[in-house]
């Protein structure tokens, strides 16, 4: 780890994780009549691309 480097996630890049799936999650929840099934799965994509780009 660099000094003066946190663990910690980094909220904008979570954030941006997050608006980029929920869309995704929503438009699959229409696409198969289940909006709440899909807005759990856009913010899980979101969380999962917010991790995957904090650890970038």
């Amino acid at each position: 780890m660099v000094d003066g480097e946190s663990d910690q996630l980094d909220a904008d890049k979570l954030g941006t994780g997050i608006a980029i799936g929920l869309p995704i999650g929503v438009a699959l929840g229409v696409a198969v009549d289940n909006i709440g099934m899909g807005i759990a799965i856009g913010v899980s994509i979101g969380v999962a691309f917010g991790v995957a780009w904090g650890d970038s």
